[in-house]
C-alpha cells in the first residue's frame, strides 16, 4: 500500500495490513444483506488465530494504530469516528481500553452515552450525537452511539414517546425512516471526511450470563454489576431482531458494519484493531511537507543551533 512506502516501514507494513484485512473479511456485513444473527454470525468465531498468535497480532495492530493516528494528527484533514455497539457485557470498554492501549490519549475521545437530558430530549434523535463527533486529526469513539435510537428505544418503546416527537414522526414506518435518516447522516459524515468505522460486538446468551455472574462473585467486579443489566436479559430476542435489523438496514458502501465475534476476548480486541487499522490505511494520512519558507528559516536555525552547540562542546 502507499501507505507503507510513505512510511518508510516497507513490507513489513504491507504484510501486516494484508493480514489483517484478511482476518476481517468474513466480519464484514455486505450491504443490502439480510443478517441473521444465528445463522451468519457465531460468537465464538476465531477463525485460523490461535490465542499466542493474537497476542503478537494484537501488538502489532496497537502499532500501526499509533503510527496512523500521529500521521491523521499531524495532516488534520480527515477524523474517524469508531461506533461500538453490543449488549451489555459484550466488551466494549475491555476492546477500547486495549485497543486504544498505544495511542495518544490527546487526540482519542471516548464517548459513553447514556440516558438522555432533558436538554438532549429537546432536540431531534442525533443531536447529542453531532455534537459530540470528533474533529479533523483525531479519533472519536461512540461507546454506544446513536444506534442506540433503533435498539433499545425499539425494544422499549416507551422511549420514544419520552422524545416528543411530532405524531406523523411517530407514525408509520418509524424505524425505517430512522434507518434512512442514519443512512444519510453518515453519508454526509464521509462525505465531509469523517470515517466511520462501526463494530457490533456479538456475544452470546449462555456467555453473558457468566460474566453477570463473574460480576457477582468476583469482589472487584462487583462495581461493573447492575441490577437493570440482568432485567434486560429477559429481552434478548427482542434484542437480537433489533440488531438483525439494524445490520441489515444500515450496512453501507460508505459506512459498513462489522461483527465481531464477543464470547473471547482475545479475538474481540485483535478484530476491532484489525477494522480499525483497515480503516486508517485505506485514509493513508500523511505528514504534511514543510512550507518553503519555514523550510528556509528551518535550515538557518539549525545551522545557528549547530555553531552554538560547537562554541559550548
Amino acid at each position: 500500500m502507499a501507505a507503507a512506502a510513505s512510511n518508510g516501514h516497507g513490507g513489513g507494513m504491507d504484510r501486516r495490513l494484508r493480514l489483517m484485512t484478511e482476518l476481517i473479511e468474513p466480519l464484514k456485513v455486505a450491504p443490502g444483506s439480510e443478517v441473521r444473527l444465528s445463522r451468519d454470525h457465531d460468537p465464538g468465531y476465531t477463525g485460523q488465530v490461535t490465542r499466542p498468535q493474537a497476542a503478537t497480532l494484537l501488538a502489532d495492530g496497537v502499532d500501526l494504530l499509533a503510527d496512523y493516528q500521529d500521521r491523521l494528527a499531524a495532516q488534520d484533514t480527515f477524523g474517524v469516528l469508531l461506533v461500538l455497539q453490543g449488549i451489555d457485557a459484550a466488551g466494549k470498554d475491555g476492546t477500547i481500553k486495549h485497543v486504544m492501549s498505544g495511542v495518544n490519549p490527546q487526540a482519542v475521545e471516548v464517548r459513553a452515552f447514556k440516558q438522555p437530558s432533558a436538554e438532549e430530549l429537546n432536540h431531534d434523535f442525533l443531536w447529542r450525537y453531532q455534537c459530540a463527533l470528533p474533529g479533523r486529526g483525531r479519533i472519536g469513539i461512540f461507546n454506544r452511539s446513536h444506534y442506540e435510537e433503533v435498539l433499545v428505544v425499539r425494544v422499549h418503546e416507551d422511549l420514544l414517546a419520552a422524545e416528543r416527537m411530532p405524531a406523523a414522526a411517530r407514525s408509520g414506518e418509524v424505524w425505517a425512516r430512522r434507518f434512512r435518516e442514519i443512512n444519510d447522516w453518515e453519508r454526509y459524515l464521509v462525505d465531509n471526511g469523517i470515517a466511520v468505522v462501526k463494530v457490533m460486538l456479538n456475544l452470546s446468551w449462555r456467555e453473558q450470563g457468566k460474566r453477570f455472574l463473574k460480576r457477582i462473585d468476583h469482589p472487584e467486579k462487583n462495581w461493573k454489576f447492575s441490577p437493570s443489566d440482568v432485567q434486560e436479559r429477559q429481552y434478548w430476542d427482542d434484542y437480537q431482531h433489533a440488531f438483525e435489523e439494524m445490520l441489515s438496514h444500515t450496512s453501507t458502501t460508505w459506512a459498513p458494519w462489522y461483527v465481531v465475534p464477543a464470547d473471547r476476548k482475545w479475538f474481540t480486541r485483535l478484530a476491532t484493531a484489525a477494522i480499525l487499522v483497515t480503516a486508517l490505511s485505506a485514509i493513508d494520512p500523511r505528514y504534511p511537507d514543510a512550507d518553503p519558507a519555514v523550510l528556509a528559516e528551518m535550515t538557518q536555525v539549525r545551522q545557528e543551533l549547530t555553531t552554538e552547540l560547537g562554541r559550548s562542546g
